[in-house]
C-alpha cells in the first residue's frame, strides 16, 4: 500500500510538470497571437493614414482571407477593424503596450470598450493579469464599477487597504454592495458590517466556506483561511 501512494504522488508530479507545461504553451500563444493582432492593426492603421483605408477595404480583406484561409478563425471585418483600433489605442503609451500583451483578446476587447481613461485600462490590465481573470469575471468587475468605487475611496480607506492585505484582497475581488458601508469607515466597522450580513458574505465566497463563530475566522474545509 505504501508503494501505491508513493507512486500516485509521483504521479501527480509528473501531472503537475505536464501542466504547468500546457500553461506556458498557452500564454505563449497568447502573446503571439496578440503580437499578431498588433501589428495587423498598425498595418491596416497605416494605410488608413496614408492612402485612406477604410471599413470597405478591411470588408474586403476579410473577403479574401477567408478564401485563401479557410480555416482560419478570429478574422471577421469588425474583429480585424477592433485590430485597428487596439493598435492606436495602444500605440503611443510605453506603459500600457506591454501589458495587453499578457491577458485575452476577449478582455482586451472588454477593457477599449469599458474604459474610457488610461488609468481606468491599466487598472484593470494589471487586476487581469495578478488574478488570471477570465472574460465573465473581468466583466463582471467592469460592470460593478470597481475602477470608480476604489478611487472614490478617501484617502483614509486607501490606508486601510494598504495596512491590511486580507481587506485589499476583498476588495479587489468581491463586490460588497450588500455591506451597504458609508464612504467613510474604520475597520471596526467593516467588521461588523461583515458580521451583520454574513450569510451573504459567505455565499458571495462559495459554498466551501464555513463560519467559524465570534473570533470572526472563516474556514475552507479544515483550513483557517483568515481572522478579521
Amino acid at each position: 500500500m505504501a508503494d501505491i501512494i508513493d507512486f500516485n504522488h509521483d504521479f501527480e508530479n509528473i501531472i503537475a510538470i505536464i501542466e504547468q507545461a500546457k500553461m506556458r504553451a498557452i500564454k505563449a500563444v497568447n502573446t503571439e497571437m496578440i503580437e499578431m493582432y498588433w501589428q495587423i492593426g498598425r498595418y491596416i492603421s497605416e494605410k488608413a493614414e496614408q492612402e485612406g483605408w477604410g471599413k470597405g477595404v478591411v470588408q474586403d480583406f476579410a473577403q479574401f482571407l477567408k478564401q485563401t484561409y479557410p480555416s482560419a478563425s478570429g478574422f471577421s471585418a469588425q474583429n480585424i477593424w477592433r485590430m485597428k483600433q487596439f493598435y492606436e489605442t495602444y500605440k503611443c503609451n510605453e506603459k500600457l503596450s506591454p501589458l495587453v500583451r499578457e491577458i485575452t483578446w476577449s478582455n482586451n476587447l472588454l477593457i477599449m470598450a469599458g474604459c474610457k481613461t488610461d488609468e481606468a485600462k491599466e487598472f484593470y490590465l494589471k487586476l487581469c493579469i495578478a488574478n488570471h481573470y477570465g472574460k465573465r469575471e473581468l466583466e463582471r468587475q467592469i460592470d460593478s464599477m470597481l475602477f470608480e468605487r476604489t478611487m472614490l475611496s478617501t484617502a483614509k480607506n486607501k490606508d486601510l487597504i494598504e495596512r491590511n492585505p486580507v481587506v485589499s484582497a476583498l476588495r479587489d475581488s468581491y463586490v460588497l454592495e450588500f455591506l451597504s458601508m458609508p464612504e467613510e469607515y474604520k475597520e471596526k466597522d467593516l467588521r461588523q458590517s461583515i458580521i451583520a450580513n454574513l450569510k451573504n458574505f459567505i455565499l458571495e465566497f462559495g459554498k466551501d466556506f464555513t463560519f467559524m463563530g465570534e473570533e470572526y475566522r472563516v474556514q475552507v474545509g479544515n483550513t483557517d483561511f483568515f481572522t478579521l
